[in-house]
């Protein structure tokens, strides 16, 4: 009698290049003027975009969509303003379709992508995800919606990646505020974040057979240096008290899971973690 050998979760780390901006952007108020220090200088500092491909016996999860690829140049979506604040910089091999191409996935082959928030570094690329069924906290679908309607054309969401989800008719699965813990697939369950840092933000708890528990916090946590404790909230955030009892709520879980968290943009930890073009986690 021959045993079936179940397939196993393989989890991907795509590079998706770099972003550079103020450093008080990340940690708000890091560096004070003071009556001795009157001009604290500002620091501009770079880190990870990046993006997760979970290949799941029960289908392809991805995990944020980073920057779309013609967010930068003379006629790229992202305003001027913003290019000059918060510049993008990737080869073409890490743009997030070409990722895909390495491991000879195709975009229709991804069956949920979980989009943690719709700031133009995490879903610039939602367009091309068509058959997929596209997950997001309700709040920021209709924050992001209204920003379109109002024709906001500065800040994090970028009215040309908006357009592009409306004509491509993406698939939207909405969580609400009151749900949370949210079972995707074997294994893995959707986090439910609330406002913070933006509107409404989703993580991603997973159980990985070897690797243990992973959480995705994206920028629920950007870096080591906002987890703390103590906790140090960025200068990108709608809701503050939000954002600490969020902070808190991963804290709490990656604790009583043995978990490690995946921050946002940590350029110390991305670096220690496995890339695609290295292998996988299992």
């Amino acid at each position: 009698m021959s045993t079936i050998i179940k397939p196993r979760p393989k989890l991907y780390v795509l590079d998706n290049g770099r972003m550079s901006m103020d450093k008080n952007w990340l940690i708000a108020m890091h560096n004070p003027a003071t009556i001795s220090n009157p001009n604290a200088p500002a620091e501009f500092v770079e880190f990870p975009i990046y993006t997760v491909l979970i290949d799941h016996p029960e289908g392809k999860i991805l995990f944020d969509t980073a920057c779309n690829p013609n967010s930068m140049g003379f006629e790229g979506r992202w305003s001027e303003a913003t290019q000059k604040s918060f510049p993008w910089v990737a080869g073409e091999e890490c743009y997030l379709h070409n990722r895909l191409e390495q491991l000879r996935v195709r975009p229709e082959e991804i069956k949920y992508v979980i989009a943690s928030h719709l700031h133009m570094d995490h879903a610039g690329c939602l367009e091309m995800f068509t058959n997929a069924t596209i997950i997001v906290h309700e709040d920021e679908l209709n924050g992001a919606l209204q920003s379109y309607a109002r024709n906001e054309k500065e800040g994090a969401y970028v009215w040309a990646d908006i357009d592009a989800w409306i004509k491509n008719q993406l698939q939207w699965r909405t969580v609400k505020r009151h749900e949370d813990h949210l079972n995707l697939a074997e294994g893995i369950q959707i986090i439910n974040c609330g406002s913070g840092h933006a509107w409404g933000m989703l993580g991603l708890h997973i159980e990985m057979p070897e690797t243990g528990g992973i959480i995705l916090a994206s920028d629920t946590i950007y870096t080591a240096e906002s987890y703390g404790p103590p906790v140090k909230p960025p200068g990108v955030i709608y809701d503050s008290v939000g954002y600490r009892n969020s902070v808190e709520k991963i804290r709490t879980l990656a604790h009583r899971t043995s978990s490690q968290v995946w921050f946002g943009h940590d350029g110390n930890q991305f670096s220690q973690l496995r890339k695609s073009t290295e292998g996988y986690y299992e």
